[in-house]
């Protein structure tokens, strides 16, 4: 952990005074965890969705085999004609 500072002014601390003893923490803990909100929730959002996203085509029968149509393009005359 890092430790940093910061300017606040008067009402911005005493909502956060206030806050922090009515919830039985520190005031550092309520910006940590507001700065976890505002600023990682993207983060984790995204990652949840790409693992989601990932083979959601897996089970459609309407494709054709991925892999026959990548060999039949490997078996091209590309390098051929690229000499």
């Amino acid at each position: 952990m890092r430790r940093t500072q910061l300017y606040l002014d008067d009402e911005l601390w005493g909502t956060l005074r206030i806050r922090s003893k009515q919830a039985g923490t520190s005031v550092s803990q309520l910006v940590r965890q507001a700065v976890r909100e505002k600023y990682c929730q993207g983060v984790a959002n995204r990652q949840k969705a790409m693992q989601d996203f990932a083979g959601i085509w897996k089970d459609r029968t309407d494709l054709a085999d991925s892999t026959a149509y990548v060999r039949a393009l490997r078996k091209g005359s590309r390098l051929e004609r690229m000499r």
